[in-house]
C-alpha cells in the first residue's frame, strides 16, 4: 500500500461548510491525518466541494433516545481497548477501597486554576500533572526529575525547558509529552484540565500505549487553543492496584478544576466510582458508561449513557463480536473447526469470551470438544494440548486475560512441540509485546481480534509512528479518539455540569483515528515473522 498523501489546511473552509468547533485561519499546515493538526477542519474542508453531510455539531439524543440514523457500534471498551487497559485487565472484582468522605460536586468557580490535583489528594503518591514522576526511570530521567522540581515550585519556565528536553531526548517517552504540555497550560493561566486513569503499576507498557494517544490529542489542541488562554492540561493518575478506583475517583471529585475523566474498568471498584462521578455531575468516559455511533464516513457520536442503565451491555457487546469474528475465521480456515477453549475463571472477561465464542461457533459447523479452566489446580499446558488433539481438535482458543499472558505463551510452547499444532486464536488481552518476546517462534501464526490495526498508509499511524518513533497499538489510537470527545466538550461547556450533559446528549468526532464500524467483524492481526516490535515476530493486519 502507498503512502498517505499530505494535505494542506489553513484554516479556512472551501467546501461551504460551517464547522463551529475549529479555530479558524491559520499559516498552511501540511497533514497526513483525517483532520488537520492545528485546526481540527477534516480533509473534505480544503477540497471545494459543497457536502451534504452538513455541518460537524453536537447531535442532540438524550439518554433514551435512539438517535436518527445511527447504528451502535462499539464502546469505549474501544476507546481504551475492549478489557485491556486495566481499565480492561481486571480479572476479578476486587475488594472495594471505600472513602469515608461524601461525594460532593465542587464549584469550579472557587478554585485555583494554578492547583494541583496532588496536593488535597488522599492518593497523592498516584497523581501527577507533572510535579512528580509516575513511570520508572528512563534515559530522559534526570531531564524528567529536574522538570518536576520545577513544576512543584511553580516554576513554569524551567518545567517547560526540562520536559521538553526530556521528550526530545526519548521521543517514545508519552509522560514528558504530556508534562511538557501541562506546564505551557499553566503557564498560560487557566487551563481546561482533564485526567486520564491508566494501570502504571499494573501495566507500564499499556499505559504508556494509551497516554502516547491522549498527548497526540493534547498537543493537537494545544497547538491552536479553541478558548483564548485556555490549553488542554492532562493529569494522570497510577490506578495501582485493584479496588483503588472508589478512592481515586473522591481524589478527582474533591479537585474542582478537574472537568472530565477518561480511564476505570469494569469490575465492581470501577463501577462503584463511576457511580460517585455522577453523582458529581463529573463526567466519565469508561468502557461502561460511554456508546459511540456511526454516522457518516469520518465522523462519529459519542454519548455517554447511566451506568445504572447500560451495566455490561456496551462490554457483552464488543465480546460478542470478538467471538463472531473468531468463530468466523475459524471456520473459514479450518474445516471443519473442532475447538479446545483455554480460558481462566477467575476473570469475567475471559468467561464472556469463552461463551461469546462457542455461541458464535454453534452457528458454523464447528464444535467446542473440551473447555480447560487453566486455574484449576494441576494445569499443565502439554498435557492439555495433548488430550484436545485425541479428541480430535484442530484450533486452540486462548480466551485469557491479561495476567495470562505467561500461561497463554507456555500452552502456544506445548502446542509448537505438538505433532500436530493447533491453530491458535485469541483476544485482545494478548496483543500485549511479552507474548513476542516471550512466545518468539511459538507464537508464529497466533491470530488476534482488536479493536484497531496498525497498517501500512494509514495517515493516522503514519503520523503517530513518526512522532513516537516506532509502531503504536490500537490503545493510542481510541485514546486519541476520546481526549477528542472530551476536550471538545469542554471547550464547548467548560464547567462540569455542562460537559457532563453534553456528553449524555451526544458529541460529535470527525476525523477519527479509529474505525467505529466494528459491531460484526473485530480487525484480526496475525503473528508473522519480522522485527519492526523489536523482536522476532511482529504483529500484522489479515
Amino acid at each position: 500500500m502507498s503512502a498517505p498523501k499530505s494535505w494542506i489546511c489553513d484554516g479556512v473552509p472551501k467546501n461551504g461548510q460551517h464547522y463551529p468547533n475549529c479555530s479558524g485561519p491559520h499559516p498552511p499546515q501540511e497533514n497526513y491525518t483525517p483532520d488537520c493538526m492545528i485546526c481540527g477542519l477534516p480533509r473534505e474542508a480544503m477540497t471545494g466541494k459543497k457536502s451534504p453531510q452538513g455541518s460537524k455539531t453536537v447531535l442532540s439524543g438524550g439518554r433514551g433516545s435512539n438517535l436518527p440514523g445511527l447504528v451502535a457500534i462499539a464502546l469505549v471498551v474501544l476507546l481504551l481497548g475492549a478489557s485491556a487497559w486495566y481499565l480492561f485487565g481486571r480479572t476479578r472484582d476486587p475488594e472495594v477501597v471505600e472513602s469515608t468522605s461524601e461525594t460532593v460536586a465542587v464549584s469550579p468557580g472557587a478554585a485555583d486554576p494554578l492547583a494541583k490535583v496532588s496536593q488535597t489528594a488522599v492518593n497523592a503518591e498516584l497523581i501527577s500533572q507533572g510535579e512528580k514522576i509516575l513511570f520508572n526511570p528512563g534515559i530522559n530521567f534526570n531531564q524528567k526529575a529536574a522538570g518536576a522540581t520545577a513544576f512543584s515550585q511553580d516554576n513554569w519556565t524551567e518545567a517547560i525547558v526540562q520536559y521538553q528536553q526530556a521528550a526530545q531526548t526519548d521521543p517514545n517517552d508519552p509522560e514528558a509529552k504530556i508534562y511538557f504540555n501541562n506546564s505551557k497550560a499553566k503557564q498560560a493561566g487557566n487551563p481546561l484540565t482533564i485526567a486520564v486513569v491508566v494501570p502504571i503499576s499494573a501495566s507500564e507498557n499499556s499505559a504508556k500505549e494509551v497516554l502516547r494517544g491522549v498527548a497526540l490529542q493534547q498537543e493537537r489542541y494545544n497547538n491552536s487553543p479553541q478558548l483564548p488562554g485556555r490549553l488542554l492540561e492532562v493529569v494522570i493518575v497510577n490506578e495501582s492496584e485493584p479496588g483503588k478506583a472508589p478512592s481515586l475517583a473522591e481524589d478527582l471529585i474533591q479537585s474542582p478544576n478537574v472537568l472530565g475523566v477518561m480511564g476505570h474498568g469494569v469490575d465492581a471498584a470501577s463501577r462503584e466510582a463511576i457511580a460517585r462521578y455522577e453523582r458529581a455531575q463529573l463526567a466519565v468516559l469508561s468502557p461502561i458508561s460511554t456508546s459511540i455511533f456511526s454516522t457518516v464516513p469520518g465522523q462519529s457520536i459519542l454519548q455517554t449513557i447511566s451506568i445504572a442503565q447500560k451495566a455490561n451491555e456496551l462490554f457483552a457487546n464488543y465480546l460478542e463480536g470478538v467471538g463472531k469474528t473468531l468463530a468466523t475465521y475459524a471456520a473459514q480456515n479450518v474445516s471443519p473447526p473442532s475447538v479446545v477453549v483455554f480460558y481462566n475463571s477467575d476473570s469475567p472477561y475471559s468467561q464472556q469470551l469463552k461463551d461469546a465464542f462457542k455461541a458464535a461457533l454453534v452457528q458454523t459447523q464447528g464444535q467446542v470438544v473440551k473447555e480447560v479452566d487453566i486455574t484449576q489446580g494441576g494445569f499443565n499446558p502439554t498435557t492439555e494440548v495433548s488430550d484436545a488433539a485425541q479428541l480430535g481438535a484442530n484450533v486452540g482458543v486462548l480466551a485469557l486475560s491479561k495476567n495470562k499472558v505467561e500461561t497463554a505463551v507456555a500452552i502456544a510452547q506445548a502446542n509448537a512441540n505438538a505433532g500436530t499444532p493447533l491453530t491458535l486464536l485469541g483476544g485482545d488481552e494478548l496483543y500485549n509485546p511479552n507474548i513476542l518476546k516471550d512466545g518468539d517462534a511459538a507464537i508464529n501464526g497466533l491470530v488476534l481480534a482488536v479493536p484497531w490495526r496498525w497498517q501500512e498508509g494509514d495517515a493516522f499511524a503514519s503520523q503517530a509512528t513518526n512522532i513516537w518513533q516506532g509502531r503504536v497499538s490500537w490503545r493510542t489510537a481510541t485514546a486519541y479518539d476520546t481526549t477528542q470527545a472530551l476536550a471538545n466538550a469542554i471547550t464547548q461547556q467548560p464547567t462540569r455540569a455542562e460537559t457532563s450533559q453534553l456528553l449524555q446528549n451526544g458529541i460529535a468526532i470527525a476525523g477519527t483515528a479509529t474505525d467505529f464500524s466494528l459491531f460484526d467483524r473485530i480487525p484480526l492481526v496475525q503473528a508473522v515473522p519480522g522485527t519492526s516490535a523489536g523482536y522476532r515476530y511482529q504483529f500484522e493486519p489479515i
